[in-house]
């Protein structure tokens, strides 16, 4: 498989992976987002001004959390000859998250600690991604879990290619690569609603075992050449 090409899946399927888990945890862990983590601050005032939710203060302990996700990865990815270690990792996460919460859906007491615990372990799983994004910047075609830059940079880019004559073929080439990212995030988004409405947190399993199969398809096809 040509590089280019290689890219391009990878950059789609975790801009995929973000926008399904952020939503995910977002509606079956009380409002708490998982990739775009400095969101929670937002929900965390809302709560307190509104009295919404007397654990709201439990969204701030994904910032932490994050943070130490990043640093251990960082860790583990110099530990690493594999540069995708930590995607690995991410899809394992997931899976184990993902179980844990299918055990606990036949159990009549689950308390909120342990739906917290879960949505945590979310939070490491996407700690990992954003890593591998600040790490490896030529493995994918921008940031996969927050989209905000990449939507203000392919409105640039737009309006380059419609108003810039002679034609601007980089700004062409880089909106077409921010549009993956942009519309990966937007499906995974839809797709981790809908998933979340149906089984909540169990639905993470999904991504975490489409994760694992690409992974382990690009090892393969470096292991040939």
């Amino acid at each position: 498989m040509e590089q280019e090409k290689l890219v391009g899946i990878t950059s789609l399927l975790l801009s995929f992976v973000a926008g399904f888990c952020d939503t995910v945890t977002f509606v079956a862990a009380g409002e708490l987002f998982s990739a775009h983590v400095t969101g929670n601050f937002i929900v965390f005032a809302y709560d307190i001004i509104k009295h919404a939710n007397a654990g709201a203060w439990q969204k701030l302990l994904t910032f932490p959390v994050f943070i130490l996700a990043v640093m251990t990865g960082g860790r583990i990815s110099r530990k690493w000859t594999n540069m995708y270690i930590l995607l690995i990792l991410e899809g394992i996460l997931l899976l184990i998250s993902g179980l844990m919460a299918l055990a606990l859906k036949n159990v009549n007491d689950t308390t909120q600690w342990q739906v917290l615990l879960i949505a945590m372990i979310i939070v490491v799983a996407l700690g990992f991604q954003n890593t591998f994004g600040k790490l490896f910047n030529k493995a994918t075609y921008g940031l996969t879990t927050i989209m905000t830059g990449n939507v203000t940079q392919a409105s640039l880019d737009f309006i380059k290619v419609v108003t810039v004559r002679p034609f601007d073929a980089d700004a062409w080439g880089s909106l077409k690569k921010l549009l993956f990212l942009i519309v990966g995030f937007l499906f995974g988004c839809l797709f981790g609603a809908l998933m979340a409405a149906k089984v909540g947190l169990c639905a993470v399993i999904l991504p975490g075992f489409i994760l694992l199969f690409w992974l382990f398809k690009i090892n393969r096809l470096n292991g040939k050449t």
